[in-house]
């Protein structure tokens, strides 16, 4: 490929990556970084501009030459830099004269930030509650975002802690579930724990397809069992096995504030509580 070609390859390739808009610098330095190290002019971030030497009085051709070079190599990274920000932030950081300036000037102010950012992502993690109104799974993955976020500021979290975190945060309802993993002897990964999550899951949400009744019930109903020496209370019919007749004159009965009990035969008692 021609060096004109490479360069408007490369040119199309930038177009694709979006503008700095004064968020995630640490995302956006790495990638601006990719780009001028492939375009072999990053160089000009960490190299001074070569100078004549005092004693010298006239430059040498060679030196010339590596100074026009520098010169343009900066031209160039500078010119990269500051077309990969939004419009504001062009207008603002346009009048840095060297590429260097510029990016030293843009670490400054957003690394400092970035330090800021640090804290609430990790206050972020700590603070995340999972509920029973909302599935596993997407809590869980809305847990790896946040974790994403922690390579993307350096942060480092050994993988151990990261499994036990998420593990506590299970919701009321997978209480069991919980105490299960908790004193599960297996070194369990993320990868891990997020296929015995799902599992479970699918099984809960079987459990509830097969159990339609159980499934619409209201909250406010519970079913009761009175064998005459113990009672049984079940918030769903589900939960009883079977029911049998018993030809002892015991009777089953539902009643709730706004009605008399009504007799039947068998040998339960439910009531609308």
């Amino acid at each position: 490929m021609a060096s004109d070609d490479y360069v408007k390859d490369m040119t199309r390739k930038f177009d694709k990556l979006n503008k700095f808009e004064g968020q995630d610098f640490r995302r956006w330095q790495k990638k601006m970084h990719f780009l001028l190290t492939t375009l072999k002019v990053v160089y000009v971030l960490s190299t001074p501009i070569p100078v004549l030497q005092e004693s010298v009085e006239y430059e040498p051709l060679e030196a010339t030459r590596r100074r026009s070079k520098w010169e343009n190599d900066d031209y160039i990274c500078h010119g990269y830099i500051l077309n990969g920000m939004s419009n504001s932030l062009f207008d603002i950081y346009q009048n840095f004269e060297f590429a260097k300036e510029l990016w030293d000037s843009l670490e400054s102010k957003y690394v400092v930030e970035d330090a800021s950012s640090k804290k609430f992502i990790v206050s972020n993690f700590i603070g995340y509650k999972m509920v029973d109104s909302m599935t596993v799974m997407e809590q869980f993955y809305e847990m790896l975002r946040i974790l994403g976020q922690f390579a993307q500021h350096n942060l480092k979290m050994d993988e151990a802690i990261s499994v036990d975190v998420n593990i506590d945060k299970l919701p009321p309802c997978w209480k069991d579930f919980k105490h299960n993993l908790k004193h599960n002897k297996e070194n369990l990964t993320l990868t891990q724990l997020g296929s015995h999550l799902r599992i479970e899951e699918s099984i809960r949400t079987q459990e509830v397809d097969n159990n339609p009744k159980g499934k619409n019930q209201d909250d406010k109903v519970a079913w009761w069992f009175d064998s005459g020496a113990t009672s049984h209370v079940r918030k769903d019919l589900y939960w009883f096995k079977d029911f049998q007749p018993i030809e002892d004159g015991s009777v089953v009965k539902m009643r709730n504030v706004a009605t008399e009990p009504i007799k039947g035969i068998g040998s339960g008692f439910i009531r609308i509580l």
